[in-house]
């Protein structure tokens, strides 16, 4: 990353919002059109998210890694390759942009602004399935990026289009994006008071991800900022 904090965080906001305008916007028409219809709805949140995910990480890479996530982006300042400063002013950054792109997809469907989800997500199976899935996204990118780099963006769309369907959770996988759903009371929704421990076990299976990469890959440990 070598375009200056700035610009960075510019990426990391942008499509932090477009990540969850699309996720939002997207559950919003699934239900509408999906005439009750679950299974189908969820269908097409699926396909619009790993959509945008690999348009997203294809575009905003080359400018800021394209993280999105604060977890990925904790993931990178332990192994040294994002300053701790720089790390906190990503997510940060990615939690904003986050809930610009659900105000953002709210206005888009004539939805009241200001939301607040009533859906419960809550329980072990939840909790296990957001470790799952955030573990399964950080080691599909720090094995990517150690086998073939040119497939991050379709592999992780992917990893994320899978999740939908084989966790109870339908893998947030990602604090900014739990966040900002909470501020929703739609399809894609999350009950504000289970967001946190969604939060604490997407940390968790990250930081796991990232201790079974170091003994599968040869990681570089060595700091790029």
């Amino acid at each position: 990353m070598n375009q200056g904090l700035p610009r960075s965080l510019l990426a990391e906001a942008l499509g932090t919002a477009l990540l969850v305008a699309t996720v939002v916007g997207s559950g919003i028409m699934a239900e509408t059109l999906a005439g009750g219809s679950l299974g189908l709805a969820l269908l097409a949140n699926t396909i619009a998210t790993g959509a945008i995910l690999f348009v997203l990480i294809t575009v905003l890479g080359p400018v800021s890694g394209a993280h999105f996530n604060p977890v990925v982006s904790c993931v990178f300042a332990l192994r040294g390759q994002l300053a701790p400063s720089y790390a906190l002013a990503f997510a940060a950054t990615q939690v904003v942009g986050g809930i610009v792109g659900t105000l953002l997809a709210h206005a888009m469907f004539d939805q009241p602004l200001l939301q607040f989800s009533n859906t419960g997500r809550a329980g072990l199976s939840q909790w296990l399935s957001e470790g799952v899935a955030t573990f399964a996204l950080v080691f599909t990118i720090l094995g990517s990026l150690k086998s073939r780099p040119a497939a991050v963006p379709a592999a992780v769309a992917l990893v994320i289009v899978a999740g939908y369907w084989f966790t109870a959770s339908t893998s947030f996988a990602n604090p900014a994006v739990t966040v900002a759903r909470a501020l929703t009371d739609t399809f894609s929704g999350i009950a504000p008071r289970d967001a946190l421990p969604f939060i604490v076990a997407q940390f968790i299976g990250g930081i796991a991800a990232l201790v079974l990469c170091k003994a599968l890959f040869d990681l570089d440990e060595t700091a790029s900022q």
